[in-house]
């Protein structure tokens, strides 16, 4: 396990590097650090430019080579943004390391946890949050499958799909309450009530009868959700969403 003395140790270090890297145009800190807001349990998240001379690609493998040489790498995995690639890194004592390789024109704030240590950053578009109706769409969508997975004895497919519907509920539930939505990062900001009504969203098992009720009651928040939004398909979705529900095999 990592200490905090050597997490924060290790970010000075790394960006003291990127500053000095002169295929670099910037670098930012971004994540809890660039807020003060960090914990025990923060990780490292960084972001810098790649000047437009520059291959991406060999700007990243140069990087790479350094954390696996220097840092105990252990495995890193990709995440992909427009151009930018946010390459994210497991060191041995668990640590996670995010570095954010943006092409020069977007290395920019897209949210307002971004705080710029050296160059110049462009105005970028912020990052969306997730649209109410596409949430929607998907929340149906594993509620269909939660039924049929139930119906055909599928213990472990109905718990998975029970707990990804409950996960478009939780992000509907956020971006209500005004909170953080993607990942669920707001969740536990969410009301008192509103968190105690989700324990009935849980599987706590994957007999049938367990599986039914966390699926119904996965459906029944879903329901009120889409109540709260209003949106005009709402007459449409609700009695198909409560025609799922009674048409779920429970015995």
């Amino acid at each position: 396990m990592f200490s905090e003395e050597y997490r924060d140790g290790l970010r000075d270090l790394l960006t003291g590097r990127a500053r000095a890297d002169p295929d670099l145009i910037g670098v930012a800190l971004t994540g809890s650090s660039s807020q003060g807001t960090e914990d025990r349990w923060s990780d490292i998240d960084m972001a810098v430019g790649v000047a437009s001379n520059r291959s991406l690609d060999e700007v990243i493998a140069d990087w790479t080579r350094y954390m696996y040489d220097t840092h105990d790498v252990v495995d890193h995995v990709d995440v992909m943004s427009r151009n930018t690639v946010y390459r994210v890194f497991l060191l041995a004592n668990t640590l996670q390391i995010d570095i954010a390789f943006a092409p020069e024109g977007e290395f920019g704030a897209r949210a307002a946890t971004f705080r710029l240590l050296s160059g110049v950053a462009r105005d970028q578009p912020w990052l969306p949050s997730p649209d109410p109706a596409e949430l929607v769409g998907m929340a149906w969508l594993y509620a269909l499958h939660a039924r049929s997975s139930i119906a055909r004895g599928k213990g472990w497919q109905a718990e998975y799909m029970i707990s990804a519907l409950r996960d478009q509920v939780v992000m509907l539930a956020c971006l209500r309450h005004g909170l953080p939505a993607r990942e669920g990062r707001g969740v536990d900001m969410l009301p008192t009530r509103l968190t105690e009504s989700l324990e009935g969203a849980l599987v706590r098992e994957t007999t049938r009868p367990g599986l039914v009720a966390a699926f119904t009651w996965s459906a029944e928040l879903l329901v009120d959700e889409i109540r709260h939004l209003g949106v005009d398909r709402a007459d449409r979705i609700i009695p198909v969403i409560e025609e799922l529900v009674g048409t779920t095999p429970d015995g």
